[in-house]
């Protein structure tokens, strides 16, 4: 009885009027907690209620919008558990978009800061999301033809805020992908969007719940689905950004008050356990969501029968989209290069004109493009031409030429670092890159490289370099620590590549290596000394890893073999700090030998939060028993430095090796959002190919480690607990950052 009468003291007004009422919603701002809004919408379709118009702000502008353009709700909550939330709100495209010779030196520094009109500038937020940018491209992609928000299956209109003004600006028109993007743009996390001569941000600053907007529209009855708990008590704001969001949604929080009395069915949420950035929860907040809609379910059943009832039935469709699998594009423009052409910028992402387009296909070619790092931002808009074709503009902004770095880095082997960066492209010579790197601490490392692409595609390359380095190596006895030498490296090396694709490169080179070995703490037997030599070189390197770091799937080949030439080597043999009384009964020999060297490593998703891979090393010097200072170098989880092979339960240095293979799995589970912890085993047979005079070992090593990792703003943090069998003991390992 009681949801009877709230029906009809909800009815009874609009019951007077001739036509049926029209059926508004409104969906609030919220980021992850906006994702409840879905079970309002499946609630929505159950009972059969046909909306009429619909509005929103940041998050509920995206669920809005692509409800009004025909998504059902049930297609919709499939599409956001589908979603990498991760790989979305972050400044990274896939790495396998990058062109190879790229993907080194991406995604390593925690501050990039762009050199333009000489001084260095910082962004307008911590995220340009060009991913983001491309998910709403390939959603919308149905609709490219329509650019009246009011001709969508349901008109609809979204909220952003003009930073220029601090009003509101309700979006009608234009690309429904850039009004989206900018309605959740919050201040200083994502940035601004340029609009008309203006900058546009988030919507919610100052209206984050439109319901007078689709009163406007003409609704006569709303429902309204707010998740948004309001400003925080002062007691319970702890950090700069908590204290960044408060400021901004001042004004929202009187206009809420104001906003909520224009409803006919309000439906707030208790989310009180998560917060804006919470699509980690996802599926628990859809769940919330999904019972609120359960509970509202038997108010709008009975309210769409009454108004059945009253008008007569009315023809409702849930799935509602236009199909669209394909387009041909038969016409191009490229809007806002600078310092590359639209012949670059065509050639590099391979786009050629009247050809079928599927969204994702355009999605590929984009990145393709955003992948030579030359560009910030690229979207798209496309224009229906008479002869059933498309217009195709491409919106480009430019990265500068040139960018300062910073990073951190801290291990047990090289200490606490401070790793600056200074990269700038065509400075020397067009379609360039030149880059100088710095890593300043307990280790002392320098990098210069010159990267010259060719080519009407770019894929021919040649690279010139020199690194020096300072290490510290503590030298080990059957795995036992007996002392510490001061190693000095410098390398001069020139090579030519080419790369069929942005996953495969081919290339042979020369090196120059000069290296010297100085004992600090003296072992009882050591040496002391110095080589120079020359290598010849051929390689092979492909890589298909979705990530850097923390990858997901795809693999990675590094394959390189060559011979190091006759050396210029002087060296000493010391017991106890001293010259040997004879020094012939120990000599290293100089005389030239071929190695080959293959690391491979593959990821495989077992499930959406469990990864599985697998790793593979080996390296082989070839007849080298007399020679000493090119020994493969054993131990340690990050690669740090010259012929080292990776091994889970030992340190750097443990082991010195002439001729070893490896092999490592294990699985890595993702407990929260940028949280994992990672389980591994591995073995390594060794001498088995040559065996060194000079160096006693082994010939099989085992050892498991279990790591917790974060990835947070500084970079991937590792703790590491190593175990081996050959040592007997429990060792940890720890890394933050992303070593030089």
């Amino acid at each position: 009885m009681k949801v009877r009468f709230i029906l009809l003291s909800l009815l009874f007004p609009v019951c007077l009027l001739a036509q049926r009422p029209k059926i508004g919603v409104t969906l609030s701002g919220g980021g992850a907690k906006g994702l409840a809004h879905l079970g309002i919408l499946k609630a929505i379709d159950s009972a059969g209620i046909k909306v009429d118009y619909i509005t929103g702000t940041s998050m509920g502008a995206i669920l809005g919008g692509l409800y009004a353009v025909g998504y059902s709700a049930d297609t919709l909550v499939n599409i956001v558990e589908e979603i990498d939330w991760e790989a979305l709100f972050r400044n990274q495209t896939s790495l396998r978009s990058l062109l190879m010779e790229e993907k080194e030196e991406s995604y390593k520094y925690v501050v990039e800061l762009p050199w333009i009109n000489n001084k260095f500038h910082l962004s307008t937020g911590l995220l340009e999301g060009q991913e983001l940018w491309l998910k709403f491209s390939e959603l919308f992609f149905p609709v490219y033809n329509v650019k009246d928000f009011s001709k969508f299956n349901i008109p609809f209109r979204c909220i952003t805020t003009d930073v220029g003004s601090g009003e509101a600006v309700v979006m009608k028109n234009g690309e429904v992908t850039n009004a989206i993007r900018a309605s959740m743009a919050i201040p200083s996390f994502f940035t601004a969007v340029n609009y008309e001569k203006g900058k546009l941000v988030d919507g919610g600053i100052v209206r984050n719940f439109p319901v007078r907007d689709v009163r406007e529209m003409g609704a006569n009855i709303v429902i309204g689905s707010n998740v948004a708990s309001g400003l925080l008590p002062s007691d319970k704001i702890r950090n700069v950004f908590q204290i960044l969001l408060q400021v901004a949604f001042f004004r929202e929080s009187e206009d809420a008050k104001k906003e909520i009395p224009l409803c006919d069915i309000y439906i707030p949420f208790e989310l009180e356990n998560y917060n804006m950035g919470s699509f980690s929860d996802a599926a628990a907040i859809i769940e919330k969501g999904m019972e609120e809609g359960r509970k509202l379910y038997p108010k709008l059943k009975q309210m769409a029968d009454s108004l059945d009832a009253i008008y007569g039935k009315q023809v409702y469709q849930t799935e509602r989209l236009p199909v669209v699998p394909e387009i041909k594009i038969s016409s191009y423009n490229v809007k806002g290069l600078d310092k590359t052409s639209p012949e670059f910028f065509v050639h590099t992402m391979g786009f050629v004109t009247n050809e079928p387009y599927t969204a994702r296909k355009l999605a590929d070619i984009v990145r393709r493009a955003y992948g030579t790092r030359y560009y910030k931002r690229i979207t798209y808009a496309l224009e229906p031409k008479a002869d059933g074709t498309a217009h195709i503009n491409f919106d480009v902004e430019e990265n500068a030429l040139t960018f300062a770095k910073l990073g951190i880095h801290y291990s047990r082997f090289s200490g606490i670092s401070l790793v600056g960066n200074f990269t700038t492209r065509n400075f020397f010579t067009p379609n360039s890159r030149s880059l100088v790197t710095l890593n300043l601490g307990e280790s002392l490392r320098l990098r210069a490289e010159h990267l010259q692409y060719m080519g009407r595609l770019k894929n021919f390359g040649f690279t010139l370099k020199t690194q020096f380095d300072r290490l510290d190596f503590i030298s080990y006895d059957q795995l036992k620590q007996t002392g510490l030498y001061n190693q000095n490296y410098w390398e001069v090396s020139e090579k030519f590549h080419y790369s069929s694709q942005r996953n495969l490169t081919l290339g042979f080179g020369h090196r120059f290596e000069w290296l010297r070995f100085k004992p600090t703490i003296t072992p009882e037997l050591g040496f002391d000394g110095r080589s120079q030599f020359s290598t010849l070189f051929v390689y092979l390197n492909r890589n298909t890893l979705d990530r850097a770091y923390f990858a997901n799937k795809g693999s990675k080949l590094e394959i390189e073999g060559g011979r190091i030439v006759r050396q210029d080597l002087k060296i000493d043999f010391l017991r106890n700090g001293q010259p040997l009384s004879n020094p012939d009964s120990l000599r290293a020999t100089n005389r030239p030998f071929f190695y080959t060297t293959v690391s491979a490593e593959g990821y495989l998703p077992l499930t959406r939060k469990t990864t599985g891979f697998l790793a593979a090393q080996s390296g082989i010097n070839f007849d080298y028993g007399d020679n000493v200072m090119n020994e493969f170098v054993i131990g340690g989880m990050v690669k740090l430095f010259r012929r080292q092979a990776l091994f889970a339960g030992l340190q750097e240095g443990s082991v010195y090796s002439t001729a070893y293979a490896a092999v490592q799995g294990g699985l890595r589970w993702q407990v929260f959002n940028a949280t994992y912890i990672t389980g591994r085993a591995n073995i390594l047979f060794n001498n088995f190919i040559s065996k060194s005079r000079y160096f006693q070992s082994r010939d099989v090593y085992t050892g498991y480690a279990l790591t917790f990792s974060y990835n947070f703003a500084l970079g991937p943090l590792d703790l590491s607990m190593m175990y081996s069998d050959q040592t007997g003991k429990v060792s940890t390992f720890i890394n933050l950052g992303i070593p030089f």
